[in-house]
């Protein structure tokens, strides 16, 4: 069977104005020796107001103010594409300038509506941050490889194979829709050695464009492995600025040790919990297929250090406590264990969301109570009503701070418990719940989000963690 290698490069690793490219297309290069590569690009980075921003973000603002009748302007997404033209050798040049042209009409055109309807959701805001961001790019990038030597096609729109359902901003992948329409890409990939595509973007049966929740390109990424992994000997990459380290680089600067794998659980929940190490909604959608992809996280500026994503890892020893990491902006929903189970099918079937852990239950006055943390409180914010649907006497506490401890193997560390609050407590912190599961070796600790509170924790946990022993 050929091999395939998936690989996800984000708006970080394109830079700003694509001042990375050419590393990309090195590391493009490499891949393809012994594989066939498809190629998923997020929206390019750019200076905006003196600050790195993504297009995506520069769009979404651009979106606010065509609903509130204000001019709405691509000339920043205009400038960013200009300078990445650049790259593009001069017998290419013309059709990619010409595809640039007319990718921005239809952006601006969706602008256009947006200012008419005095709203900027759902297919139209869709359209402006396709045809502005993962759209456009991916097909630039084409044309900057072909201006290299290398043989390459994009995947245009017309002939998507990410199919999802109708959830417009938040869409969810649909697998059987998706290989009923996988043989024009298939086809692009036998004839090429890389194929690029647009990651974040889908589309429904009925041709409406959708997009995933922000970290979508790695959705993307899984998607097309899992779409490919009977076809070919199929790996995905993400090419970072970083391999996996045992904390956030931007809270610990010292000390930090790399980690060479992680299993499947392991990122998913570090993932959840702050580091963006990839989405962990493209991890539960490899495992609900039924799938076993080797994932690898590759530093891009230094290939050789790279981590390892697998079901079961090959690798047993090291420290079990892999990561130490935090999350700001949590919420707790606590609701009478009697009701939870119709919020629970509910988010499952309905929502389709997923990013919430179950707390330990408790008991008052004869009544059972279930808790359930979110790591985002917007979104518990934004569905409040949904929530309290469910239960009128239902509580929901805002501004929590999670903190927890990374490893399928942790219940091997002595005293890690009682070690980890106290590290907390000498810190300064007030401990506000803490839930420890030896069943599914996992411990959390929730702290007011409030000031640096969350990376106070982290610090103190971090330097503890080289000196608890482990059997």
């Amino acid at each position: 069977m050929s091999k395939l290698v998936v690989a996800k490069f984000g708006g970080s690793a394109i830079g700003p104005d694509g001042i990375s490219i050419p590393v990309i297309v090195d590391r493009i290069n490499n891949l393809k020796k012994d594989s066939k590569v498809i190629a998923v690009f997020s929206a390019p980075l750019t200076i905006f107001d003196g600050k790195k921003r993504s297009l995506t973000d520069v769009i979404l603002e651009q979106g606010r103010r065509a609903e509130n009748g204000e001019t709405a302007t691509l000339d920043t997404v205009t400038s960013c594409y200009q300078k990445i033209l650049e790259l593009v050798s001069s017998e290419n040049k013309d059709k990619c300038q010409q595809i640039i042209k007319l990718s921005l009409e239809k952006a601006q055109n969706a602008l256009e509506v947006a200012t008419e309807k005095k709203e900027f959701a759902d297919e139209i805001r869709s359209k402006a941050l396709a045809f502005t961001g993962e759209i456009l790019m991916s097909q630039v990038m084409k044309f900057i490889l072909k201006s290299n030597g290398i043989t390459c096609d994009t995947v245009n729109y017309e002939n998507w194979p990410i199919i999802t359902d109708n959830n417009i901003e938040s869409t969810n992948f649909l697998p059987s829709e998706s290989r009923s329409r996988l043989d024009h890409t298939a086809k692009l990939l036998e004839d090429n050695e890389i194929i690029t595509i647009g990651g974040f973007i889908g589309k429904t049966v009925d041709g409406i464009t959708t997009t995933y929740e922000r970290g979508g390109s790695d959705r993307t990424a899984a998607d097309l492995g899992i779409l490919f992994h009977k076809i070919y000997d199929t790996s995905i990459d993400f090419e970072k600025d970083s391999s996996v380290v045992s904390a956030d680089p931007k809270i610990i600067e010292k000390d930090l040790s790399d980690v060479s794998q992680l299993s499947y659980n392991e990122a998913r929940l570090a993932g959840m919990f702050g580091m963006k190490i990839l989405d962990p909604i493209a991890i539960k959608e490899i495992l609900e297929n039924g799938v076993d992809i080797p994932i690898i996280i590759t530093n891009m500026k230094d290939p050789s250090k790279i981590t390892t994503i697998k079901r079961i890892p090959d690798k047993k020893d090291g420290h079990p406590i892999k990561i130490v990491t935090g999350k700001k902006n949590c919420a707790i929903f606590r609701i009478e264990t009697s009701s939870i189970q119709k919020l629970l099918t509910s988010l499952e079937k309905d929502k389709r969301y997923s990013e919430f852990i179950m707390l330990s239950p408790f008991t008052k006055d004869g009544t059972e109570f279930s808790r359930m943390l979110f790591l985002d409180g917007d979104y518990v914010k934004r569905n409040e009503k949904y929530f309290l649907g469910f239960d009128p006497l239902a509580t929901i506490t805002y501004n929590r701070g999670v903190i927890t401890l990374i490893g399928d193997e942790m219940w091997r560390v002595q005293q890690v418990a009682s070690r980890t609050s106290s590290k907390i407590g000498e810190a300064g912190l007030n401990i506000l719940n803490m839930d420890a599961q030896e069943e599914t070796s996992r411990i959390i600790i929730v702290v007011e989000d409030s000031g640096d509170n969350i990376s106070k924790a982290i610090t103190a946990i971090h330097a503890e963690k080289s000196k608890i022993n482990f059997v």
